[in-house]
Order: structure tokens, then C-alpha cells, then sequence
């Protein structure tokens, strides 16, 4: 049953008690929402009790340990690209840890065992390089592969892309077997992930081509992962295909399945809430340039490209006031995006972006020697500074 508290709609307006710590909180400040993490986290247990599925944390959208042991009372462990995310797993949440990178390291490898208890290769290369080592820290061991199914239009997301360094095609899986008929002992396990931020009918495809290319395989597995970017949490989602996708592989291979999503744990849980510094006015839209950087805080703005949710905004024309935003490094191209307004904005005003807790976080940077936005946990509608950054941060990274 969802939290009485927090409807769908709510979600995505801006509560009473966000708004007061929005109104107060010191500016940059990504501001963590408990209530909204809840609505999300009580989505994905009810998909596990109705399937049997065991659902993980991707720590590359959403690292901030903080709200590990409330998540860990619902999801069933973390998984990690490397041995940082494998330490920060094991040590700040329960449950398990499952590690996959594109290629191991030999000083890291033995301390990425010890903490996980999945490690995924991606190539029967690095499984015949690390496999003793691994099966002596007792880890349960499986392959990536790929599927070959693209599910989307931007290259930089699709690890089915022609070229993709990311997974075992079915003709090398097929070849490797060929010229070695126990390549697979001791895999217990196959992986695949293939979506970003996507709803459950591009699984439904990718599981068809992934059963096509690899189903000869599944029966002498034991677990299969679908990998993440399901955008389970979204509105209109359909958790039901979802569901019928896992039982699938339950009935039909007698495997136990995981997924792993990122986003969805934390989607429209968190903001960043930033104050105008200046207005320039040019030949074309005013510029309003924040104390937030879209290059150091928000790059996926630049990189994906995306234009973020900014609460009271509408689209250019929208409103009786337009305003291009802008960050305040030297970078030209740092401009969040083109809005528009019911009221000017003026110095000192006060905006918050919308669904800033996923990735945001994790990926920012201090280009410029920008400092990080602190970052706000707020629980039982009261809120607390758990992280604030400062001069020494940004020097201790480069000497």
C-alpha cells in the first residue's frame, strides 16, 4: 500500500515542508525528499512480493548513503561498477553486492572480491583472468552479454550500439564454447542491460532477442539480471508487462531474477535548489545567471541534452516573462535552458530544478573551482545539512 501521505500527484508538486526548506536552505543545495524516496521504494517492494524478484540499487544514479538504511529496508543490496561503489555497498547498506565493470583491475580485483558477493565479467578473457581469485572469496559469479537489440536513439545509452565494447555477442559466446566446452563452468549466471530511463515494452523486446541469442543457455543458469534503466516509478509504467517479463524466466528456466534499477529508487526525489546572481540583458532573452552550473552540477543538461523540470516555469512563451538560465563558469555553452515566467526575475530570486537526486549528484564536478552544492536530507518535514563542501575539497583532488 502506498504511504497515505504522498499521492502520485504529490510527488511531483512541491510540499508544504519542502517548500519551507527550500525557502531556507543555503543556495546550491540538492535537497533529498524521505517521503518521496518512500512513495518510489514502496513501488519497487510490492513488484518483489508479487514476483519473487530481487531488486538492487544502482549506485551510479544514486550514491547518497545517507538514505541506505531506509532503502535497504526495502531492496535487497546495491550494485557497483568498481570497487569504490563495492566498498560503499558493503559497508553503508545490507544485503548484497553485485559488481560489474568492462574490464577489472589486477590491484583492485582481489579487494572487489572480498566485498561483493556477485562479480559480473565482461568477456571470457577477464572470467579466465579472475576466476580462481574470485572463487576463492566465495562469489557468485555470471557474464554480461549483448543482446544486439537497440531500444533507443542516443548513442551514448545504447550498449546495443554497432562498435558496443559492453557485453558478449551471442556469435563470441557461441565461438568461445566452441573452442572451449567449459568456458562456462562455474557462471552461475547471465546479465544483459540495454535501457535507459525506458518503460517495460523495451524490455519485453530486448528479453525476446536475449532469449533468442542465449535461451540454449538459461537452463543450465541459476539467475538471470535484466541490468537497470527501467523506469518502473514513472507514472503510467507498466509494472504488470514488467512482472509478466520476470515470471517468464522464473516458470519457464527455473531462474531466480534481478533487476537493478537507478533512477527509479530516487526519481522526482530530490531538487537543487539555486538563487540568481545577476541578469544580463541581451539582444535576444535576459540572462539570469545562477549560483548553480549546468557544466559542474547538472551535466547531464549538457551531455544527454536535456532541459530540466523548474518548478513555477513554463516553456518560452508560456508565461508573460522569458529568461535564458545560465551557470557562472567561463564556459559558454553552461546554460541550463530557456524559461519562461509569471513574474521578472530579479537578483536574489529563488528556483529549484526539479528531479535533480539521480545522477546529478553523482556525476558533478568542480571545473572553475566550483564549489559543490551542499547536500539536504529532509525527514519527518524537518531537514538537515548532511554534506557541505568547501575550499579544501576542491584543492585535496588535484595535489
Amino acid at each position: 500500500m502506498m504511504s497515505e501521505a504522498l499521492c502520485s500527484q504529490d510527488r511531483l508538486a512541491m510540499r508544504t515542508a519542502m517548500r519551507k526548506v527550500l525557502n531556507e536552505a543555503p543556495t546550491p543545495s540538492y535537497v533529498v525528499d524521505e517521503l518521496r524516496l518512500k512513495y518510489n521504494l514502496e513501488i519497487l517492494e510490492k513488484v518483489k512480493k508479487d514476483t519473487g524478484a530481487k531488486i538492487l540499487l544502482a549506485q551510479k544514479a544514486f550514491s547518497m548513503f545517507h538514505f541506505y538504511p531506509l532503502i535497504g529496508k526495502y531492496l535487497d543490496g546495491t550494485t557497483a561498477s568498481g570497487l569504490h561503489e563495492a566498498r560503499l555497498g558493503r559497508e553503508k547498506m545490507s544485503g548484497e553486492v553485485h559488481v560489474f565493470s568492462p574490464a577489472y583491475r589486477d590491484d583492485e580485483f582481489d579487494e572487489i572480491a572480498r566485498a561483493a558477493d556477485h562479480v559480473i565479467f565482461n568477456s571470457f578473457s577477464q572470467w579466465a583472468k579472475y576466476r580462481d581469485l574470485a572463487k576463492a572469496n566465495g562469489c557468485t559469479c555470471g557474464l554480461r552479454v549483448n543482446p544486439e537489440h537497440s531500444t533507443q536513439d542516443t548513442p551514448i545509452y545504447d550498449p546495443c550500439g554497432e562498435g558496443s565494447r559492453l557485453g558478449i555477442r551471442a556469435s563470441d559466446f557461441d565461438k568461445a564454447l566452441a573452442d572451449n566446452p567449459d568456458a562456462l563452468r562455474g557462471i552461475s549466471g547471465l546479465h544483459f542491460h540495454s535501457l535507459c530511463e525506458q518503460g517495460a515494452e523495451p524490455l519485453a523486446e530486448t528479453l525476446e532477442a536475449f532469449e533468442e541469442k542465449f535461451g540454449s543457455y538459461l537452463c543450465d543458469m541459476k539467475w538471470v539480471n535484466f541490468g537497470g534503466g527501467h523506469h518502473i516509478t514513472k507514472d503510467g509504467y507498466d509494472i504488470g508487462l514488467l512482472e509478466k517479463c520476470i515470471c517468464r524466466m522464473k516458470e519457464r528456466y527455473g531462474l531466480e531474477v534481478y533487476i537493478e534499477p537507478g533512477e527509479a529508487v530516487a526519481y522526482h526525489a530530490g531538487d537543487l535548489v539555486t538563487t540568481v546572481l545577476d541578469i544580463i540583458e541581451t539582444d535576444s532573452l535576459p540572462v539570469a545567471v545562477l549560483d548553480v552550473s549546468a557544466a559542474c552540477h547538472m551535466p547531464d543538461v549538457i551531455e544527454m541534452p536535456y532541459r530540466p523540470p523548474l518548478y513555477g516555469a513554463g516553456e518560452p512563451g508560456e508565461k508573460k516573462y522569458d529568461y535564458r538560465l545560465g551557470g557562472p563558469t567561463c564556459l559558454a555553452g553552461d546554460i541550463i535552458g530557456d524559461y519562461s515566467f509569471d513574474e521578472p526575475l530579479r537578483v536574489g530570486s529563488r528556483l529549484v530544478f526539479g528531479d535533480m537526486a539521480i545522477y546529478s549528484m553523482v556525476k558533478n564536478n568542480t571545473f572553475n573551482g566550483m564549489n559543490l552544492p551542499s547536500i539536504i536530507a529532509v525527514e519527518n518535514d524537518e531537514w538537515k545539512t548532511v554534506k557541505s563542501f568547501c575550499y579544501d575539497d576542491f584543492k585535496m583532488r588535484l595535489s
